[in-house]
């Protein structure tokens, strides 16, 4: 996300909070099916001719599959959050952070600089050019999907900070509303005074739905009968939201003027309430569809593994099979290069699970 960019639950004390694990993993799983179908898109968008009525639906597409790094977000605020509201320990959780959030963001910075000299997409010189290698790594550069691993360093940071703001456990429409003014205050404190070059590397642009899942791991219990009563008002909300985000984000894309204000806005509500809903939904997904429900938490096990790997997949698709012919092929080749971007890198996440000592080496867990 980046800039052109009625009543209160009732009080209970903090618990603990079993969920089947499926739960964590679906919605992660349908985050990273989102990330490589925005890839797809956007690989998708760049052979399209600009207007076609295929450009246009795959733009759309492109734009309404932009959740992933709040809803990844919230789900870390929500988790880290429930645990330490439950029994924090701080050097476990500090060192954890270090070797599941830090290290995997710095070797993966490193060999995607590495291998971005490969491609020939970028001279050798900047592998020992310290401005370079700086600016890559203070803003999340050293390839285009990295600054997230950076965002999720300085969430770790934050989290702890959103504690006293878990334990008032505010109702969550009272919540939303607090995260919404945080959120313009960080806004408006960017545009006047701290003016971030590349705001979409920065924790605070992502403040709503990391105040969101710390007032969800607050009233965990009690957040599924929540959901259910007000799910049809969360949809409409979201129904709305994404009527005033679309236009305004499409519009970004082909290069048209828009509020600055009037699109981080829309984008902000668009993508938190997204969350809240895809989050309920995994709550309730039970019974109905329990394989797809399955084939959706074995993507989210390995959820970092295919965040990581997929975009050099797809690089190398493109540059071995850069999509061609007319509109249709040249939509089904980029859809079908996410595709096997995404099935190849479960596979090798799942396959590297196997070998705990270079899993743990190379992503951290």
């Amino acid at each position: 996300m980046t800039s052109p960019h009625p009543s209160a639950l009732p009080e209970k004390p903090v618990a603990a909070v079993s969920r089947p694990p499926w739960v964590v993993d679906t919605f992660r799983g349908l985050a990273i099916l989102e990330v490589v179908a925005h890839h797809a898109t956007g690989l998708g968008l760049r052979y399209l001719d600009a207007g076609s009525a295929l450009h246009t639906a795959l733009l759309v597409a492109n734009r309404l599959l932009h959740f992933a790094v709040p809803a990844f977000l919230f789900m870390a605020a929500l988790l880290l959050t429930r645990s330490l509201l439950r029994a924090p320990d701080w050097r476990r959780y500090w060192q954890r952070r270090a070797t599941r959030g830090a290290w995997p963001y710095f070797l993966w910075s490193g060999l995607y600089m590495l291998w971005y000299v490969v491609l020939g997409q970028r001279p050798q010189e900047t592998l020992s050019d310290p401005q370079k290698v700086q600016f890559y790594l203070l803003y999340g550069k050293a390839s285009y999907h990295l600054y997230f691993l950076l965002v999720a360093v300085q969430a770790y940071v934050l989290i702890p900070l959103l504690l006293p703001l878990a334990r008032a456990r505010l109702s969550l429409w009272t919540a939303m509303g607090v995260g919404v003014i945080l959120q313009l205050a960080v806004y408006f404190l960017n545009f006047s005074v701290l003016k971030w070059t590349y705001p979409g590397s920065v924790v605070l642009w992502y403040t709503l739905p990391l105040v969101l899942g710390a007032a969800v791991a607050a009233r965990s219990e009690e957040f599924p009968a929540w959901f259910r009563r007000y799910r049809w008002w969360l949809t409409a909300l979201l129904l709305l939201a994404a009527g005033a985000y679309l236009p305004l984000a499409t519009a970004a894309m082909q290069g048209q003027p828009v509020s600055n204000l009037a699109y981080n806005l829309s984008t902000w509500l668009f993508t938190s309430l997204c969350t809240l809903v895809i989050y309920g939904v995994c709550l309730a997904w039970k019974e109905r569809a329990v394989q797809l429900r399955n084939l959706v938490a074995w993507f989210g096990l390995v959820s970092l593994q295919v965040y990581l790997l997929h975009p050099a997949l797809l690089q190398l698709a493109e540059l071995w099979w850069p999509p061609a012919g007319n509109g249709w092929q040249r939509t089904s080749a980029a859809l079908l290069s996410g595709y096997l971007a995404l099935v190849i890198s479960a596979l090798l996440g799942h396959l590297l699970l196997r070998s705990a000592p270079l899993s743990r080496f190379l992503f951290g867990r």
